[in-house]
């Protein structure tokens, strides 16, 4: 089977039911990113099982999240890309924007044996087409297989934004954005799909959610602006994300953060809410929010893959879920 058609067979949208049998009433409907599907599924699997809330998301990624928020088709969305201004001005119910957790994208290859490092710019050289050999890295013979997002998100922005800052090659014929024009490789639908087409693809590169990186997945140690070679986690995305200011948005990044321990493609995922027009479900969804930034729920986020928020980060997001209303 070749590699586009293993990647549409593996691309299906993931839908996440939190213990629909356990908690009454109807469920909040949500849809979303990819990247913070697998700790959205144990945060929601363990709400319904206290009967706080069902909460059906749909995996479907950060561009289809947001059209489906802009549209009013659910109750909350999930981006790993800040809203646009421009977008949020379509919104007539206004929106209630925070960060709910961060995380590492990681460089993922399946090549046993090797244990990769990789200088920002042979990072970016991989994903231009420019390193086309296992050779050209050191790392045993065969050819480089590229594996890459084929739908609309925002993990596909935090890594071009950071390859842009890598390099001014990438910046120029590339660029950033939620969708970009691949200059090389195959695609697969959301984290899941890349993650299983390179898992079926040995001599494959990809870009994931560290949580996806699994079985014979490994994830490169990657130079830092520092000139450090740091693999992603949750130390190195703890010292990232304390370079990230937000704005009056919640909105921030920082493509290529500072400090010696920082991973450099780090982020934050964001949930988008509406500040008015939620009716009796308002309460229920401050419920929800409130239950994602607790302490305990933040606490599984290191073993899940994901760096928990801390500090003025949390603090911000917290405030900002008092602003949803009916």
């Amino acid at each position: 089977m070749s590699l586009v058609r293993k990647a549409a067979c593996l691309s299906a949208p993931v839908l996440l039911v939190a213990g629909a049998a356990m908690a009454a009433g109807p469920a909040l409907n949500a849809a979303g990113a990819t990247f913070p599907a697998p700790i959205y599924q144990r945060w929601f699997a363990d709400m319904a099982a206290r009967g706080v809330a069902r909460v059906n998301y749909q995996s479907v990624g950060s561009g289809a999240g947001v059209r489906q928020f802009l549209a009013g088709t659910v109750d909350f969305a999930a981006t790993d890309e800040p809203i646009k201004p421009e977008e949020a001005a379509r919104v007539k119910r206004g929106v209630v924007q925070f960060p709910a957790v961060g995380g590492t994208i990681a460089i993922a290859y399946n090549k046993p044996g090797c244990d990769l490092r990789l200088t920002q710019k042979q990072a970016a050289d991989v994903f231009l087409g420019k390193i086309r050999t296992w050779d050209q890295l050191k790392c045993g013979k065969g050819k480089i297989t590229v594996a890459h997002r084929s739908d609309g998100s925002g993990t596909t922005f935090a890594f071009t934004n950071s390859l842009s800052s890598f390099s001014p090659e990438w910046k120029s014929r590339v660029g950033e954005g939620k969708s970009v024009k691949w200059p090389v490789g195959v695609g697969g639908k959301g984290n899941e799909g890349v993650s299983s087409l390179m898992l079926n693809s040995p001599g494959s590169i990809g870009y994931l959610n560290q949580a996806f990186v699994k079985g014979p997945l490994r994830a490169a140690a990657l130079q830092n602006r520092a000139g450090a070679f740091v693999k992603p986690g949750y130390q190195s995305g703890s010292a990232a994300l304390n370079n990230i200011r937000l704005n009056a948005q919640l909105a921030g990044e920082d493509a290529n953060p500072a400090g010696a321990q920082s991973y450099p493609i780090t982020t934050l995922t964001w949930i988008l809410a509406y500040q008015k027009g939620n009716a009796a479900k308002a309460g229920e969804l401050r419920e929800v929010f409130l239950a994602m930034l607790s302490p305990k729920a933040q606490g599984l986020a290191d073993n899940l893959g994901y760096v928990p928020l801390r500090g003025d980060i949390l603090s911000k997001s917290r405030a900002a879920v008092a602003r949803i209303g009916s």
